[in-house]
C-alpha cells in the first residue's frame, strides 16, 4: 500500500497586493519548506524577522479575520492563504510578508491557488499524518454551532442564514475537500460585507483597502458589484473557504465531516480548542493513499488582479 507523503512547493513564487486594512502595498513570497515545518509566516519588514507558526495557539484575534501574533507583533488576514495551501495539498511552506497583513488580492483564495499552481508541488520523504476523527465533537452558541463527526474524507457542510434579501439562507452540503474541488468550487468565492458596516469600519481607520475589486458589497437588497456574483451561493462558499483556512491551523489534514450553522472565525477557533481538549475523540495516523495529492486539470482562472511585480 502506498503511503501519502508530505508536499511543499517546487519553487519560489511571489506577488504584490493591497492590505485590506492599511490600504498599502504588501509583498508576499511563498517558499519551499522542509518536511515537518507546516506553514510558517515570517514578517520581513521589521528590524528582526518575526515568525508566526500557523497554529491555534498563535491566534490573537478573530474579529473580521484571523490574526496571528506573539503579544507584540501581529499578522492579519491569514485565513485565505492558509486555506489555499491546505486545499491544494501543500503541507510545508514558508510565507514571507513585508507588512502587518497579507494582501487581500481579489477577496478570494483564487490568486493564491494560481500562485501555488505556478510554483508546482514537490513530494517529500516524510509520510503525511492525518487527524482522524473517531467521535463527534461540537461547540454551540445559541443557534450557532460547529460540529465534526467521523468520515472517510475531509468533508464540509456549511449553512448560513442572514435574514437579508440579498443573501437569505444558503447551504453547501457534503463537499469533499480535494484540490480539484477546492480550486473550482471554493477558492474563487470572495469575502463580503454590508455597505453601512464597511463605512463604519473605515471611519475607524480600518478596511482602508476594501473596494468593489476585492469584496462583494451589499447595500439594501442590492449587490453593488457591477459584475455580480461568481456563484449564486457565493456567500456560503466564502464561509466554507474561511472554515477550511481556520481549521488548517490544526497543522494536519483532517479526516472528518465538519458541519456548521451560522459560524464564523471565533466559533471555528472554539471548535479547534475543543478538538485539542478531547484527544480521546481522535487519532493521528499515517495517511494511506496515493503518494501525491489530486491534481487540478486546468489552471484556475484568476480575475484581473496584480499577481507579480
Amino acid at each position: 500500500m502506498l503511503r501519502r507523503v508530505e508536499h511543499t512547493l517546487a519553487s519560489r513564487v511571489q506577488c504584490t497586493g493591497i492590505g485590506l486594512h492599511s490600504g498599502k502595498p504588501v509583498d508576499l513570497v511563498l517558499r519551499p519548506a522542509a518536511a515537518g515545518t507546516g506553514v510558517l509566516f515570517v514578517r520581513t519588514d521589521l528590524d528582526r524577522e518575526v515568525r508566526f507558526p500557523a497554529r491555534p495557539e498563535w491566534v490573537t484575534d478573530t474579529r473580521l479575520a484571523t490574526t496571528l501574533g506573539n503579544g507584540r507583533v501581529e499578522l492579519q488576514t491569514v485565513e485565505h492563504l492558509i486555506a489555499a495551501l491546505r486545499g491544494m495539498g501543500v503541507d510545508n511552506c514558508t510565507v514571507e510578508v513585508d507588512g502587518p497583513e497579507l494582501p487581500i488580492m481579489d477577496g478570494s483564495a483564487a490568486p493564491f491557488v494560481y500562485l501555488i499552481q505556478q510554483a508546482g508541488l514537490s513530494p517529500q520523504r516524510r509520510e503525511q499524518r492525518r487527524l482522524v476523527i473517531r467521535r463527534p465533537i461540537e461547540v454551540r452558541e445559541g443557534n450557532r454551532y460547529a460540529r465534526i463527526v467521523p468520515s472517510r474524507d475531509f468533508k464540509i457542510s456549511v449553512s448560513i442564514d442572514y435574514k437579508h434579501p440579498a443573501i437569505g439562507r444558503q447551504a453547501l452540503q457534503n463537499l469533499v475537500v480535494r484540490p480539484k474541488h477546492f480550486a473550482r468550487e471554493i477558492a474563487p468565492a470572495r469575502t463580503f460585507g454590508f455597505l453601512k458596516e464597511v463605512q463604519q469600519i473605515q471611519a475607524h481607520g480600518l478596511g482602508l483597502g476594501g473596494s468593489l475589486q476585492n469584496a462583494i458589497i451589499v447595500d439594501g437588497g442590492k449587490i453593488l458589484n457591477r459584475e455580480g456574483l461568481r456563484f449564486p451561493d457565493e456567500f456560503v462558499r466564502h464561509k466554507a473557504l474561511d472554515l477550511i483556512g481556520d481549521l488548517a491551523l490544526l497543522g494536519l489534514p483532517i479526516q472528518g465531516h465538519v458541519k456548521t450553522m451560522r459560524s464564523g472565525h471565533e466559533l471555528h477557533r472554539a471548535l479547534m480548542a475543543e478538538i485539542r481538549a478531547n484527544p480521546r475523540c481522535w487519532t493521528v495516523e499515517v495517511a494511506a493513499n496515493t503518494s501525491a495529492p489530486d491534481q487540478v486539470d486546468e489552471q484556475v482562472r484568476v480575475p484581473r488582479v496584480a499577481l507579480a511585480r
